[in-house]
């Protein structure tokens, strides 16, 4: 079990804490943001100092992140921050993407983005050479074209130049790490979603990936969560007139830093970190690998004091917001608030979808892809915006019911209780179809959870935060909840049982 250790260093004065002060940098696909995190007397707030669009675009035929906007962006957050005496900054971003840096530690251009179809075809060539049950047993992780080994796969069948001339990997955040003090090391969790690291061994998976032509000398040290990494550049620090805070390695992994301000109590929850992906699962103590949860297609990954997120990566509401790409590019431009009471108003279970059907998830015009889905299970496809909108939303709620069912099958315990945290807490209606289809409780809350669990790692590394209980203990003295209790209704059932025969398509 790996282990981490946090430095006491906090003080009190007339038996209080010393109010702390934390800088989240949080990248979600779409947008990011910069949260101060403010922690006094078991309590935290927030103050949003900087959001931002996250910049991608195509360039030579390639969906690539602006990272130099990227770049930009976080000093922008940090200089919003100036005459504050910050007492850590974090980032996390995304998974799987990755920068590589050349012998002088040089970025060797833009990282490209996972949705880019440059994986086509790579899982198939990894299993020629490794078959796909080996693949899964050293690394317990969820198949899907977008993971790292996919990607690296992909450069090394293009006889890339450019990886020929790196010297180290690092993976988004710890790529922005490294820009802001020089320390080149993955942190845990990001390095757990690549589909290249062996949970058992608590290592890279250097033998699988030598058999594949990917070279390992270019992997970093990993270091686990919560890992103090360094004061800020001086350079970072004059430019944008801020003092040289300490740089820590929050959960690198949204999800990761998500679930840690799951506000939960006991052990018969799950969590469901609700935004352009949604991710559900529970926390393990150790990797669950076994034949069945390769059946079910189950990832382990990596969270804080090196325990395992069990969970199912799910499409998320990337399907609502290409919906919205494509209607505003029609003319019809709606925000996500109206959208969802279209939708409200619009005939339930009308129309389901599979949200991992292969072509959703590209960028492309959704409510086409949505046609030819119902073209493919004689299904009339959705004639109003609303509809469309509902049928991704119904659809969702009976994915997480298929993914509660899988969990509670392999853990061989009834699950009683539905967490959903981050942005897609804000969508009502998704959150009482959840509880209606899966027939639990759901509760709704925090917001702004991965910049919370962020702050809150960054807390447990400076000792202003004692354990993980503790901390969860001051999101729910922090931050409201919304409680939602399952309605019953025939209609629902027979839905499931539509959905189950779509899925898969």
């Amino acid at each position: 079990m790996q282990r981490v250790y946090f430095a006491v260093y906090f003080t009190e004065t007339d038996g209080r804490m010393k109010q702390q002060k934390y800088l989240a940098f949080d990248f979600g696909a779409e947008s990011g943001r910069a949260i101060l995190g403010s922690l006094a007397d078991g309590r935290l707030t927030l103050e949003e100092k900087h959001r931002f669009a996250n910049p991608m675009g195509q360039l030579n035929g390639r969906l690539q992140w602006n990272v130099l906007g990227q770049w930009e962006q976080i000093k922008q957050g940090l200089k919003a921050t100036r005459g504050i005496k910050l007492d850590g900054i974090g980032v996390d971003t995304w998974g799987v993407d990755f920068g590589l840096l050349d012998s002088s530690g040089d970025l060797l251009g833009n990282p490209t983005m996972y949705r880019d179809p440059v994986t086509a075809g790579m899982m198939k060539d990894v299993f020629s050479i490794i078959p796909r049950e080996e693949v899964f047993d050293t690394t317990g992780i969820q198949f899907m074209e977008i993971n790292t080994l996919y990607q690296l796969r992909a450069l090394v069948k293009a006889n890339s130049a450019k990886l020929a001339t790196a010297r180290t990997m690092l993976f988004m955040p710890d790529l922005f790490n490294y820009f802001l003090t020089g320390v080149a090391k993955a942190e845990f969790s990001i390095v757990s979603t690549s589909q290249m690291y062996d949970p058992r061994k608590r290592a890279w998976a250097t033998q699988m990936l030598t058999k594949l032509g990917i070279p390992t000398h270019i992997l970093p040290e990993i270091i686990p969560t919560g890992t103090v990494l360094g004061p800020l550049l001086k350079s970072v620090a004059d430019e944008c007139e801020v003092d040289q805070a300490t740089v820590i390695a929050p959960g690198g992994h949204d999800t990761a830093s998500a679930v840690v301000s799951v506000p939960a109590e006991g052990q018969d929850w799950c969590y469901i970190s609700s935004g352009t992906w949604s991710l559900m699962g529970v926390e393990l103590p150790e990797p669950l690998i076994n034949p069945k949860s390769l059946q079910y297609n189950y990832t382990n990954e990596g969270g804080i004091g090196g325990s395992i997120r069990f969970l199912k990566n799910i499409m998320g509401l990337w399907l609502v917001q290409e919906c919205r790409r494509a209607f505003t590019k029609d003319g019809h431009d709606h925000t996500y608030a109206e959208l969802t009471a279209m939708a409200g108003e619009s005939k339930p279970y009308d129309v389901l979808i599979d949200p991992d059907h292969a072509p959703f998830a590209s960028p492309g015009d959704m409510p086409k892809k949505i046609d030819a889905f119902c073209g493919l299970t004689s299904q009339k496809a959705p004639s109003t915006r609303g509809a469309y909108v509902r049928a991704c939303l119904d659809s969702l709620a009976c994915k997480y019911r298929q993914t509660l069912e899988g969990l509670q099958d392999l853990l061989g315990k009834k699950i009683g209780v539905i967490h959903i945290v981050g942005g897609g807490t804000q969508n009502e209606l998704l959150n009482q179809l959840t509880a209606d289809v899966c027939q639990r409780p759901v509760v709704a809350g925090p917001i702004e959870a991965t910049a919370i669990g962020n702050i809150i790692v960054q807390a447990m590394a400076t000792g202003a935060i004692k354990s993980l209980e503790e901390g969860r203990g001051v999101v729910r003295a922090s931050f409201p909840v919304k409680r939602y209790e399952p309605r019953a209704s025939p209609a629902v059932d027979l839905a499931y049982q539509r959905y189950l025969s779509y899925a898969g398509k």
